[in-house]
């Protein structure tokens, strides 16, 4: 199938042919002929799918064709506004279709102006949209469609009141688009009040119903102390274009940026605390490769769309399961191949198992492999305090007796040998290995036993 099947405006197809557009995605498939024929429609699609255009071609082909005068699509974030807006100027530019991106921290007044003097696609952001709405700023501002994307990533952002009354303002005679990446139920919800006999459409496997299944994901175990010295390995070792480190402060986003730059890495830190001219700055760099590493909290990567992100590195767990989809979906986007790898300390490895289990992710247990180790980095002091503070077990004496055919001292020399070893390999691994965290998992198995068990005990009483 090819583009012009759709029958699109014909400077609309050649901004399509410039785009490098070949053939269309899954979803654009199958949402253009429904938005097309006028009707509402909810779209479930990881990001990167193409959605951006799936919506957008249509869109502006009615306002090329003058079915419609104006658009609007609502976005959570300044970054994703931004790069919607620049998409659709970018294919709609034949068509002379005018795009406006519309967001909080800069001046009202030029945004303003140019709405109310007839532009036809506005980008904006749920608070400043509000904002200019309730203050009766752009009553002129008519939209004939709305389009609201990357709908759960705005209920994760608080912001799903300043939609229902963005909703107020807006004429009820309109064709309403909602686009997520995953369906919880205060989006069903919103999209019943909403939306008006809705088409709906899922790009999402069923057995993928959550997490993109081009994305390699894995997970190493170690200690909390050892988190800056697995990122520098991972860092060395992996195969990396681009990447995004995901922390969950600002003060560790700083802190990280900061160590790994005097680690000589080129990174970037981005949080919701920058400047917008920072924040721009710092987004215009990573994108255009000029920087490879980006070091970033969840609400500052909300909708950053960059093409070639191989690797996502979760420096901490995320708090919930969603917000680790959402991350993880920064790679693997527009069919190609990611990879995701998440630190877990010791005291979060329940919390690795609740989003596993949540997210039907299948992640690997890794290990990493340091640098050749030398006797000198054994700890003699601690190994001879171990021994002594040993308990001898009942079966010692057994196992000695059954090797009465070696010199008693030949015999000494050789366990404390295998001891040594054991402690170089141990010394030569950050993060441990499948023995230790499968009896990790057996106990919180055991552990999650107990609380079922305690429940019903609660609900029979």
């Amino acid at each position: 199938m090819t583009f012009n099947e759709f029958k699109f405006h014909k400077d609309l197809l050649k901004g399509v042919k410039i785009a490098g557009f070949r053939e269309p995605s899954p979803i654009q498939k199958m949402v253009v002929p429904i938005i097309k024929k006028g009707e509402d429609l909810v779209g479930q699609a990881h990001t990167g799918t193409g959605k951006t255009a799936a919506f957008g071609l249509p869109l502006m082909d009615k306002i090329a064709k003058k079915e419609i005068e104006r658009a609007l699509v609502i976005t959570p974030t300044r970054e994703l506004a931004t790069q919607v807006s620049d998409e659709l100027y970018h294919l709609g530019r034949f068509c002379g279709i005018r795009t406006i991106t519309v967001y909080g921290g800069v001046g009202y007044g030029r945004q303003i102006a140019l709405i109310n003097k007839g532009v036809q696609v506005v980008v904006a952001t749920p608070g400043r949209l509000k904002d200019l709405y309730k203050k009766g700023k752009i009553d002129s501002f008519n939209p004939e469609i709305v389009v609201l994307d990357e709908a759960d990533e705005m209920l994760d952002m608080g912001f799903l009141e300043e939609i229902k009354e963005i909703f107020e303002y807006i004429p009820q005679n309109r064709q309403t688009l909602l686009f997520s990446a995953t369906m919880p139920e205060p989006i069903k919800e919103l999209a019943n009040e909403i939306l008006t006999d809705p088409q709906f459409v899922s790009v999402v496997g069923d057995d993928d119903s959550t997490t993109n299944n081009t994305i390699e994901q894995s997970y190493y175990v170690i200690e909390e102390a050892q988190r800056d010295e697995a990122i520098v390995k991972l860092l060395e070792t992996e195969k990396t274009n681009k990447c995004i480190i995901f922390c969950r402060m600002k003060r560790e986003v700083d802190r990280l940026t900061e160590h790994l730059k005097a680690m000589g890495f080129n990174a970037e830190g981005l949080h919701g605390d920058l400047e917008q001219m920072d924040r721009d700055r710092i987004v215009k760099s990573y994108r255009r490769g000029e920087s490879k590493i980006m070091v970033a909290t969840d609400v500052a990567s909300r909708g950053l769309d960059v093409k070639n992100v191989s690797h996502v590195f979760n420096f901490h767990i995320p708090f919930d399961p969603q917000s680790y989809v959402h991350r993880i979906g920064r790679t693997g986007r527009a069919g190609k191949a990611g990879k995701a790898i998440t630190l877990v300390s010791t005291t979060e490895f329940k919390e690795l198992q609740r989003i596993q289990k949540e997210v039907g992710a299948d992640m690997k247990l890794e290990t990493i492999h340091l640098d050749g180790s030398s006797n000198s980095t054994i700890d003699f002091i601690s190994l001879e305090a171990d021994v002594r503070a040993v308990t001898i077990d009942e079966n010692a004496a057994e196992f000695i007796d059954s090797m009465e055919d070696m010199d008693y001292h030949e015999f000494v020399e050789r366990v404390v040998s295998l001891l040594l070893q054991d402690e170089k390999s141990n010394s030569n691994l950050l993060g441990y290995d499948q023995n230790t965290v499968n009896m990790m998992l057996n106990e919180y198995q055991s552990e999650q036993k107990v609380a079922r068990k305690n429940n019903r005990k609660k609900k029979r009483r």
